[in-house]
């Protein structure tokens, strides 16, 4: 989050997991809401000038928050998860709604394929890919290309 405060984005941590969201592991964020993360996203209204990271590796967590957030104007929406994954992962948000012309525009798996391996190069990975797309360079998931065809 530091690095993001840095390049002036304005932080949101959303988890409806108390143990998880604490000022302790996220001591630099903007904001911070306990709360279904995709109730929080709807009461938020992304717009153009949203980026969304959807992180946790939970699936009750992730796809619905996933929908909303693809249904939203958002500029940037990634999720963190391996290739192997995204298939099933775009089976389960079509289920909750999702149109391929709305799945064309996830990240997944979510940042610059640079090589990284430690959270804090995963970050950066992620911050990479959002400074891309404010800058209008949006990736085109293989995943989709291959799935809607």
């Amino acid at each position: 989050m530091t690095l993001a405060k840095t390049l002036g984005y304005h932080t949101i941590v959303i988890d409806p997991r108390e143990a998880f969201a604490t000022r302790e592991r996220f001591p630099h964020v903007d904001e911070l809401l306990v709360e279904w993360t995709s109730d929080a996203l709807e009461k938020l209204h992304p717009d153009e000038g949203t980026y969304i990271a959807v992180l946790s590796h939970d699936e009750k967590l992730d796809n619905p928050a996933l929908a909303v957030a693809l249904k939203s104007p958002a500029r940037y929406v990634g999720v963190l998860g391996t290739r192997k994954k995204i298939p099933n992962r775009f089976a389960a948000l079509r289920e909750l709604g999702v149109t391929d012309e709305q799945l064309s525009h996830l990240c997944a798996p979510i940042g610059m394929n640079m090589g990284a391996v430690s959270p804090e190069e995963i970050a950066l990975s992620i911050l990479a890919e959002m400074v891309s797309a404010k800058h209008g360079i949006q990736r085109v998931s293989e995943f989709v290309t291959a799935v809607v065809k």
